[in-house]
């Protein structure tokens, strides 16, 4: 056993640490019966049972002789042949519980795919005690006596919805009670392997082609077998003169015409074998060009340089390039250098959107070295990623990869020889997890992935954060400047458009002002495309009764309602609540209602107005909530199918068109009025970032922003692209008003149903921490939007000194927050805590 039995003491029983994924504090001890001791290994999964019930996929993460002072239950069995997480993942999984303050089965369950977290299911079967009397049942009691007998079984989630309510566990215990049903718990496995038919020649006729000839002549002479000889023959043809080549079944089905019982008679004659074998769900690719044949010009070969010259002495380089100036072929130069190592390579991407373009870049050069994860994978395909990851992989066409290419929760797979991470667009806060725990920022949970493995990395973006470009300044990472673009043109020309001035001087078409539409007309006419950025979507923020100003609310959040013309429904953009929209005000019964401000759907259908033989796109989450969808928007737009995409942040993010000449922010200023210590930083990088779509080949781009406040500083930072005087404006305000990177911040969230319980545990806990921490405590306070989904909230936001025991305070935090929660006044309260909220 390696790595096995650590601290042995004084037994000579053999006992394991688990992690569960759950949100329960530390690890559990369970005893390794005797057969499991030479096949249990840290990093394993065990199935243990937690609770009277419950079974769970538990991962191993010690081995000790240790008794503990308390009876433990035994592991049922392990799952796994040889660890499945590295012990280097365990360390990593331990600092994301630490500095996110969350528990370590929190961190567990957001590190597994879906098809390795197995747990037991409760399910309902009939007594078969129960003698069929149903004269004394209630209506309720004999929709699910009559579910089971056509059934057998049923989950409790399948019961609440057959009586179409919640909670339904009072009404299975008045059966248990009565004798009628009992309660089971079951486990099923997640993850199904793949399994294909493979078809080969007998060795008979794969070793003689006489052979093979004269079956030829025994099938050709009846009718019967005709399509039998047509199958064989479709066979042949794919051989290619390789007779002893094994093919899919389902190819040899496709491309020829065969029937699949011509086949199947033929392997009951003999003629064929059949094969069952696990194949890979993931897609395979072949390089066409070599990472050699890649031209720098001369500011990429100079940052290169710089780049190697600073990790002489540093592990962080962060490289700050204008929009379009060539960072993906610096970055392919490096991981090229790392593979040669013999590393493995993580390049975090901030949003799905991007891999389609950057993976297709990057398989031309590393082919099937190269894989991509994020959630939009089903849970099988995540687990053959991580297998691949890991080089646990099995199948007949198994994967290995070198090279991930993923979103954030990319940094939890199985790294063996991690050597480089490239965190691209580093500054996006789309890296940030808000909910559930834990609430880890990927770009800063890499930096810390990076010591445990001794790797480098790199950070990269047009507009860093204030926080990295702060630790670039006072040393800790190397700086490198990218300040031309690739092929030497301009960065876009910016112009501004005074909202006030366009309508007073009726220069306005519905959200559009003239100057914009005229430039839109220029571009389209040289057959360039366009991108219009609004930061929301829907048709329209809100409908109001003109009459009463009614506006609809939402029934679980203290939010006005989206109006979606497409599903003609009222959203909640929070808890997803949705109604069908509604024609008269049920305050006043007026019928005068009206749509206010615009998103992503009114401004394409206001474009489809003006311009009505021009066909246009719309990238949101309304239209690219799967993978499949996002790719094809992208795809579509990129291959010129259609020439306007409309579309909120997740156009700003790297992407890559070259016939784009025109970029239209049609509202600035709903980016800058949001109540954040960031929103001027934000605005400045979504501005400079959607900006940077605009003429990226030979030819210069134009951008007109769209303001009602053109004095705005931000406006003036944008046009001159300057990124030095947004960043001292900003460093200059934190550092007056106390904010990072000049201090720690951390939010704490309570919640209740009721709004008087939310309000008292919230001035507990605030007032406990502001006797117990030298910190500043602000708070507490509703937020902005005070219920979501029937529960408010209050915050409490706490300023921690950089330079003094932010562990130990963490660890005081979660102490008073137990505190609280464990007073029998605040049952129901939720304490969420947000570490480095963004």
């Amino acid at each position: 056993m390696s790595n096995l039995l650590q601290n042995t003491t004084n037994s000579d029983h053999v006992f394991v640490e688990v992690i569960l994924p759950l949100a329960v504090p530390g690890t559990f001890t369970y005893l390794v019966p005797a057969e499991f001791e030479s096949s249990i290994a840290i990093g394993c999964r065990v199935s243990v049972q937690f609770g009277r019930n419950k079974i769970y996929a538990a991962i191993v993460s010690n081995i000790h002789r240790i008794t503990p002072e308390y009876n433990t239950k035994p592991i049922l069995t392990v799952l796994d042949e040889t660890p499945i997480v590295m012990e280097s993942q365990l360390a990593f999984w331990r600092w994301i519980s630490l500095y996110y303050i969350c528990h370590l089965g929190e961190v567990m369950s957001a590190a597994l795919p879906r098809g390795l977290k197995l747990s037991s299911e409760t399910k309902v079967v009939v007594n078969d005690d129960f003698d069929g009397d149903i004269s004394l049942f209630s209506t309720k009691e004999l929709a699910i006596i009559d579910a089971l007998t056509q059934n057998g079984v049923l989950t409790i989630m399948q019961i609440a919805k057959l009586l179409n309510q919640q909670k339904v566990i009072h009404i299975i215990r008045g059966l248990i009670s009565k004798k009628v049903v009992l309660i089971t718990e079951e486990v099923d496995a997640k993850y199904k392997p793949k399994i294909a038919e493979f078809i080969s020649l007998s060795s008979d006729l794969s070793e003689s082609e006489l052979a093979l000839s004269s079956m030829f002549d025994v099938l050709n002479k009846s009718k019967k077998t005709y399509k039998q000889m047509l199958a064989l023959m479709a066979f042949v043809k794919v051989c290619a003169g390789d007779f002893s080549k094994i093919i899919l079944k389902s190819e040899l089905l496709k491309e020829f015409e065969c029937s699949s019982s011509s086949i199947d008679s033929l392997i009951k004659k003999g003629v064929f074998v059949s094969t069952i074998k696990q194949i890979s769900r993931l897609q395979k690719f072949e390089s066409s060009l070599s990472a050699d044949d890649v031209k720098y010009t001369q500011p990429q070969a100079e940052a290169i340089a710089n780049i190697e010259e600073g990790f002489k002495t540093k592990d962080i380089a962060l490289l700050h390039g204008v929009t379009g100036s060539g960072k993906t072929e610096i970055y392919i130069h490096f991981i090229k250098q790392a593979l040669e190592r013999g590393e493995q390579v993580l390049y975090l991407l901030p949003e799905i959107a991007l891999t389609s373009q950057i993976v297709h870049r990057l398989h031309k050069y590393f082919g099937d070295t190269v894989g991509v994860y994020h959630s939009k994978f089903n849970e099988n395909e995540q687990v053959e990623i991580w297998e691949a990851v890991l080089g646990h992989t099995s199948g007949s066409d198994s994967m290995k990869y070198s090279v991930i290419l993923g979103a954030r929760s990319a940094i939890f797979l199985p790294y063996a020889k991690l050597g480089l991470i490239i965190v691209d667009e580093e500054h996006d806060s789309s890296y940030k997890q808000i909910d559930p725990a834990p609430r880890y920022n990927a770009r800063d949970s890499a930096l810390y992935l990076a010591s445990v493995h001794k790797a480098k990395t790199i950070l990269g973006s047009a507009t860093p954060s204030v926080e990295s470009y702060y630790n670039a300044q006072e040393g800790k990472y190397a700086l490198i400047k990218l300040d031309t673009r690739f092929t030497n043109v301009e960065l876009p020309e910016t112009s501004v458009v005074n909202l006030h001035h366009a309508h007073k001087h009726k220069a306005m078409k519905s959200m559009f002002s003239e100057v914009l539409i005229d430039h839109i007309k220029s571009a389209l006419a040289l057959n360039e495309q366009v991108i219009l950025f609004q930061n929301r979507r829907g048709f329209s923020p809100i409908i109001e009764c003109q009459k009463c100003q009614f506006v609809p609310k939402c029934i679980r959040c203290d939010v006005s309602l989206t109006y979606h013309k497409k599903s003609d429904a009222l959203k909640c953009h929070y808890c997803g609540y949705s109604v069908p929209t509604i024609h008269t005000c049920p305050e006043c019964s007026s019928t005068d209602l009206k749509a206010k401000g615009l998103g992503t759907e009114k401004i394409e259908e206001e474009l489809a107005l003006i311009f009505p033989d021009i066909k246009i796109g719309r990238i949101d989450q309304d239209t690219s909530g799967s993978k499949v969808a996002l790719v094809k928007i992208l795809n579509d737009f990129e291959d010129h199918k259609f020439h306007i995409l409309v579309g909120t942040q997740m156009i700003t993010k790297g992407l890559d068109f070259g016939n784009v000449s025109l970029v239209g922010i049609i509202n600035a200023d709903s980016l800058t009025a949001y109540p954040d210590f960031r929103s001027f930083e934000r605005a400045f990088q979504l501005m400079v970032q959607v900006s940077g779509r605009s003429g990226r080949k030979e030819k210069q781009g134009k951008v007109i922003i769209q303001t009602y406040n053109p004095a705005n500083p931000v406006i003036d930072f944008v046009m001159q692209n300057n990124y030095q005087g947004m960043f001292q404006h900003q460093i200059s305000e934190r550092k007056s008003f106390f904010y990072p990177p000049f201090v720690r911040l951390i939010k704490i969230v309570v919640k209740h149903p009721k709004d008087w319980i939310v309000v008292d545990a919230a001035k507990q806990l605030a007032l406990l921490l502001s006797k117990q921490l030298p910190d500043i405590v602000l708070g507490p306070e509703y937020p902005m939007i005070s219920m979501i989904n029937n529960y408010y909230l209050n915050e409490i936001y706490i300023k921690i000194d950089k330079n003094s025991g932010i562990h130990e305070k963490k660890v005081r935090i979660s102490t008073l927050i137990n505190q609280v929660l464990h007073q029998q006044r605040y049952s129901g309260v939720r304490i969420s805590v947000d570490v480095d909220p963004q």
